[in-house]
């Protein structure tokens, strides 16, 4: 998804409201007017965080994500064996753990100003699956059924430990099926890297794969050689998040989508409320 300027601007206002030094925010200004027109909001957050250290360093807000991301993921991690029994007790434990790990899509300190724990917790109160969204559950067992190979697009912290939860249901419906999880290079926003994605236990699951840098979504020319390949050869791929799906939409790719519409270009794209769960498929 290109950049529209309705986004531009709320990206930079995200800046602002981050820190007032105006040198900093003049090569924000920058780097948005000089944006290439196939620039998407991800890369952008990357460009942006590439300034921030450099002028400041690895600090404040910046740094703060490392903490951010620890409790979130101890917060789902203590809710894990409690989720699990609801997902076994469910008529289809597998879409039952499809509607869980999109709730975790909530957690996302880069779409929302406010991530309320209230409001999370409310949203696993009781998660339905729309006519829409079985329609592309029935397409993606058809897909799973046929394939040998999985790969999961992962997005953000705490959110990961209901992925693993996924991918556990994932595994006893398709035993055969080789699983990997796609993750951060480095430290951006809350996102998950292979350094979570080993606490949250993802690692007896699936093989882990870098994205190769600190980049809140997943830009094929970016990529190092080893996640090149497995997104190019995997059969199935499901991709977590609002910034996956910004940065990999409408490039060819057969992909599942599952995210929260969490911000008004989402909301105005599918034309539904905020926070309703979306599990779309882009052949």
């Amino acid at each position: 998804m290109r950049l529209s300027e309705k986004c531009a601007v709320c990206l930079y206002d995200k800046q602002k409201r981050l820190v007032q030094d105006e040198e900093y925010l003049a090569e924000v200004r920058g780097l948005l007017e000089n944006r290439d027109p196939e620039d998407t909001s991800p890369y952008m957050v990357y460009l942006f965080d590439r300034a921030f250290i450099s002028r400041f360093g690895d600090q404040g807000e910046a740094g703060r994500y490392r903490a951010i991301k620890k409790t979130f993921n101890d917060l789902v991690l203590s809710m894990e064996d409690a989720v699990r029994r609801r997902i076994e007790e469910a008529e289809d434990p597998l879409a039952a753990s499809i509607l869980f790990a999109r709730i975790g899509n909530y957690i996302d300190f880069g779409a929302m100003q406010d991530v309320s724990t209230e409001t999370f917790l409310g949203l696993f109160e009781d998660p339905q699956m729309g006519e829409a969204d079985h329609r592309t559950y029935l397409s993606f067992l058809e897909e799973c059924a046929k394939a040998k190979t999985f790969l999961l697009i992962a997005d953000n912290c705490g959110e990961i430990v209901l992925d693993k939860l996924f991918l556990e249901q994932l595994a006893k419906r398709f035993p055969r099926l080789d699983m990997y999880v796609l993750v951060r290079g480095d430290v951006v926003l809350n996102d998950v890297t292979p350094e979570d994605a080993v606490y949250a236990g993802i690692d007896r699951l699936a093989r882990i794969v870098s994205n190769g840098a600190p980049i809140p979504g997943t830009v094929y020319r970016m990529l190092p050689e080893e996640a090149r390949r497995v997104l190019d050869t995997a059969d199935v791929i499901l991709a977590k998040g609002q910034g996956n799906y910004e940065s990999l939409s409408h490039q060819g790719r057969h992909i599942f989508y599952a995210f929260l519409c969490k911000c008004d270009l989402f909301i105005t794209r599918f034309q539904v409320p905020k926070l309703t769960g979306m599990f779309v498929e882009e052949k």
